[in-house]
């Protein structure tokens, strides 16, 4: 099993949303994050008598825990989908998961992601 991170723009969650339904990723979890990257700009920015601090960025985290044999095409559709090409599009980070129980039935491993 694999455990996908990916921290993307804001604006291209639908985007990324429909893309992994179609990629058939059912599941996933996602989050509201905050981060510091190459992207900073100093100082504060000004929109309509509002004023940001434009040294967070502000992004959604998608969580997915997918089968070995799914990792790859829900990668890609994350990058297809996140990308705009311009600095700040995101990261995709991938680890390899030991174990997953589904705390409703006890099912292990594999079984316990979907159902079948």
């Amino acid at each position: 099993m694999k455990k996908i991170e990916a921290i993307i723009r804001t604006s291209k969650f639908e985007e990324v949303k429909e893309a992994l339904r179609q990629a058939g990723i059912e599941f996933f979890s996602y989050s509201d994050v905050t981060g510091v990257g190459n992207e900073i700009r100093k100082g504060e920015l000004s929109y309509r008598g509002t004023v940001y601090d434009t040294s967070y960025i502000p992004r959604q985290l998608l969580t997915i825990v997918v089968r070995d044999i799914n990792a790859k095409k829900t990668v890609e559709a994350v990058l297809k989908s996140a990308k705009t090409g311009v600095i700040g599009d995101g990261k995709i980070f991938v680890s390899t998961l030991e174990e997953s129980y589904r705390i409703r039935t006890g099912e292990e491993g594999d079984d316990s992601l979907y159902n079948k």
